[in-house]
């Protein structure tokens, strides 16, 4: 399978839908949306279909376009970026991409499951976002200053601003042809990175407060409950960006955060430079990039706390 098998599919198709994984962050927003105007200036029909959209991200070209569900049961093709199992995918989406007559999908993440019929996985690479970049640019399509709008988000929030490991020459390279078009990157950093709303001030001002430290200080830990989130009227994604919190404080090796769900607590792990924390959440049945990482647990909070530290502990040494 290559990119060039990827683009003779899209080509025959015309009606394609495109997921990502549930509780989208700025990769996989800006790499949908990205692809949804690159295909739309192609003469396809594509759908962005994702559920519980942060408004960080309503600034993107094409934002009002994503919607929850589609009139449309069977598509020509659905491409998922930005997830590495389609249990990923908000389970009411699933059928979408199992009714479609081709699956793609586009990742970056190192345990990706290679759940579709052409599956473009790059796992050294920072982002989805600049996996298509590079994929789109190498089948000659000219990217619009909208979708690199888009897809410079994407990179922008999963690097971290970049300063996360795994950023190469090629990362900056795409930020500056990014310039060079007449993208405002100041303005997307801050409207990605920098600026909160009320609510989600509150829900950092919170976590904070309740902020526990082990291991000598190199473990972090702290937590939201669904309480907390009834009780500020916290948003779609107000959460954003508290597990970074600890991540950044001196001597903090890898940071703990817990959001309570319907059923459990997802779990949101960081580290700095020895912890894999992918590796981490493998055990809890999740995973991610090795400084980056995520899993869903329907243990209690205490004991979902005690069995992290107690693994990270054991990579600290």
């Amino acid at each position: 399978m290559t990119l060039d098998d990827i683009f003779e599919e899209i080509k025959k198709a015309q009606t394609i839908c495109i997921l990502a994984h549930e509780n989208p962050d700025g990769d996989a927003i800006g790499s949908s949306l990205g692809l949804y105007d690159v295909l739309k200036r192609m003469g396809k029909e594509p759908q962005v279909l994702m559920k519980k959209v942060p408004e960080t991200y309503s600034f993107l070209p094409g934002a009002e376009q994503i919607k929850e569900e589609s009139n449309i049961s069977n598509f020509d093709m659905a491409i998922v970026v930005d997830c590495p199992d389609l249990k990923r995918v908000n389970s009411s989406l699933i059928p979408y991409f199992e009714n479609a007559k081709v699956k793609v999908e586009f990742d970056h993440h190192i345990n990706n499951s290679m759940f579709a019929d052409y599956n473009f996985v790059n796992h050294v690479t920072p982002a989805c976002s600049q996996i298509l970049v590079t994929s789109l640019e190498y089948l000659e399509i000219e990217l619009s200053k909208e979708a690199m709008t888009c897809f410079l988000t994407g990179i922008i929030t999963d690097t971290g601003g970049f300063k996360n490991s795994g950023i190469s020459e090629e990362t900056f390279e795409i930020a500056g042809r990014a310039l060079s078009q007449g993208i405002n990157l100041p303005k997307i950093y801050k409207a990605s990175l920098l600026t909160v709303s009320k609510t989600r001030f509150e829900a950092q001002k919170l976590a904070m407060d309740r902020m526990e430290f082990f291991a000598d200080d190199r473990i972090s830990f702290t937590y939201i409950t669904q309480e907390d989130m009834k009780n500020l009227n916290l948003k779609d994604g107000d959460h954003e960006g508290i597990v970074e919190i600890g991540r950044n404080i001196q001597n903090v090796e890898a940071s703990i955060f817990l959001r309570e769900e319907e059923k459990g607590y997802k779990i949101s792990l960081r580290s700095n430079e020895i912890v894999n924390v992918a590796e981490v959440c493998m055990l809890f049945g999740g995973g991610g990039h090795i400084r980056a990482a995520g899993a869903n647990t329907t243990m209690s909070l205490n004991e979902t706390k005690n069995a992290l530290v107690r693994e990270i502990e054991k990579r600290l040494k």
